[in-house]
């Protein structure tokens, strides 16, 4: 008898990440991931590999403006310079490592510390 052939399934789940990057992210963060980053959120992340790859080494790049203060940070935003509005100015922030896990809004702060009003 002839061997069957047998047909090679095909896979319709893409992980993005793998490994203890997963158990970082919550829940929400995670199926969002997973659902897929939208074209404002592609196009930060273009416009951050190309301030980034246009440095030399060891120095920081430019600073990249956005809106975007709900989008996850990724991994591969490490060491960038964002600005984030927080609906009057542009925030300075850089990404660390420790911000993996958190979104961009969480660590730009949308107020300005006083140190005394008038006493």
């Amino acid at each position: 008898m002839a061997e069957v052939e047998q047909k090679k399934k095909r896979t319709f789940r893409k992980f993005t990440c793998c490994g203890q990057l997963i158990q970082l992210y919550s829940a929400h963060q995670w199926c969002r991931l997973n659902w897929g980053l939208r074209r404002k959120q592609h196009s930060l992340l273009k416009r951050l590999r190309k301030a980034k790859k246009a440095v030399p080494p060891m120095e920081k790049p430019e600073v990249v403006k956005t809106h975007l203060r709900d989008m996850i940070i990724l991994p591969e935003m490490v060491g960038s310079m964002v600005g984030v509005y927080n609906g009057k100015t542009f925030n300075q922030v850089e990404v660390k490592p420790e911000m993996i896990t958190g979104f961009r809004a969480t660590h730009s702060s949308c107020f300005i510390p006083l140190k005394q009003w008038l006493s």
